[in-house]
């Protein structure tokens, strides 16, 4: 869950936040004045069917041999010092680790869906530009950045040049590789996007972490092993899920540190209660919960039809909004502005006391922080923030203690959402060269 929808049409940030929103809870950074330094066409969204709806069960998810093969690389952006310190500021970032420019690739690449069947995905993979002497021989650390909510396909990180490049950059600035997955149904993917489904965003990012690896060798770098997890919101998620499958074993990687920013760690203990008590702004709930539902309905069975969740006239209009071809732009004015008015009084209540498909989705997107990491970890988060309360990484912290491991919570202040990240990723940046060196 995130704050990262963007208008690719406004090079204004500020312009580019929904009014609903007042500005805080939707900070849509759209930095489209930078389009002129990439290679990247605007590109058209792929098609392809949804996943069946309703489906109680799923198998297990089979390590396919060429899971992570790499199909396709294409250049999508070659900036500067210079240019990648003016992209980050443009965005609220700090540029106190800008050592390098960089160049940007979208890598096509095999995984698997959410049944276990081959598919395709995209994601954004990005190398400092160390062009001269030894430092262009200098194997690289890799970092794994996953990105947070975004409903239009075009918006993804191998497509856009917008607020899913700005972290991504930041860190290969700073000299490490970097591995930014699209996820399924996003970017060039077929299909629809799972939203929020935890075990495929992992795959996902297993499979372009491996993809990573050819596309350096394809570019004349090695990468050294060493393996560094971020992520925001949604993304945060991400990757304490995907820390515990790499803590397990990833086969040519090492687990260094794992820093996720603002995520919603804890659904059923603190993000799906604060949906109703008023901690996430009446926009931001009306938006994720619509996203969660739909998503989510695909894969458990939550409603039969979308009237058994939806009033009138939003039940109508409420699966195409999600459907991967629409802007936030288009789907905010679409929804109303409070859960009250989404829901039906039945499934308001039900929400309160989650069972059947709802408890399942629930589960099965929740206690990643449950495990005992043999990585340092550091959860970064803000008490500013109204589309994921602070409480979610307090959360994760007293789950990861209960295993003894002290994860400590980095409060980035009273600021919104989409600012916590630009406050914290270069702190994570210093972090992580130090835990390297």
């Amino acid at each position: 869950m995130d704050a990262e929808r963007t208008n690719t049409a406004n090079p204004n940030p500020a312009r580019a936040r929904s009014a609903r929103r007042g500005g805080a809870a939707l900070a849509a950074l759209t930095l489209a004045g930078l389009a002129g330094l990439t290679s990247a066409p605007a590109a058209q969204g792929a098609e392809g069917a949804e996943g069946t709806q309703g489906a109680a069960t799923r198998p297990a998810v089979a390590h396919r041999a060429d899971r992570g093969a790499l199909l396709d690389v294409t250049p999508v952006a070659d900036l500067s010092r210079a240019e990648v310190a003016a992209f980050l500021r443009k965005g609220e970032f700090g540029t106190e680790t800008v050592r390098y420019g960089v160049r940007a690739y979208r890598l096509t690449y095999r995984t698997v869906d959410t049944e276990g069947r081959p598919t395709t995905a995209t994601g954004l993979f990005v190398l400092p530009r160390t062009d001269s002497g030894t430092r262009r021989h200098r194997a690289l650390d890799l970092v794994s950045d996953a990105r947070g909510t975004m409903v239009h396909r075009d918006y993804a990180p191998s497509v856009a040049e917008d607020s899913g490049r700005l972290s991504p950059y930041l860190h290969a600035a700073a000299g490490k590789a970097v591995a930014a997955p699209d996820y399924l149904g996003l970017g060039k993917g077929p299909g629809v996007h799972p939203y929020m489904d935890a075990r495929a965003a992992v795959t996902a990012s297993e499979d372009m972490l491996r993809a990573s690896r050819t596309a350096a060798q394809h570019e004349g770098r090695t990468l050294s092993g060493d393996l560094y997890l971020t992520g925001f919101s949604q993304g945060g998620q991400v990757t304490m899920a995907l820390a515990r499958e790499a803590d397990r074993g990833l086969a040519g990687f090492t687990l260094r540190a794992v820093a996720p920013v603002s995520g919603p760690h804890d659904l059923s203990g603190e993000e799906f209660p604060a949906l109703f008590d008023g901690r996430v702004n009446d926009t931001s709930a009306v938006f994720y919960l619509s996203y969660f539902l739909v998503a989510q309905n695909r894969l458990h069975p939550i409603y039969k039809d979308p009237s058994d969740v939806f009033r009138a006239p939003y039940a109508d209009r409420i699966e195409r909004l999600f459907d991967g071809g629409h802007t936030e732009e288009e789907v905010l004015p679409a929804l109303p502005e409070t859960l009250k008015e989404l829901l039906t009084p039945a499934f308001h209540e039900r929400m309160q006391q989650p069972t059947g498909g709802l408890k399942e989705a629930l589960a099965a997107n929740d206690g990643f922080c449950d495990w005992k990491p043999a990585a340092p970890v550091r959860l970064y988060a803000a008490r500013g923030d109204t589309d994921v309360p602070i409480q979610n990484a307090r959360s994760c912290a007293s789950a990861l203690a209960a295993h003894g491991v002290r994860a400590p919570v980095l409060d980035q202040g009273a600021v919104p959402h989409m600012q916590s990240v630009g406050k914290a990723a270069p702190k994570i940046a210093r972090w992580f060269a130090r835990v390297g060196s």
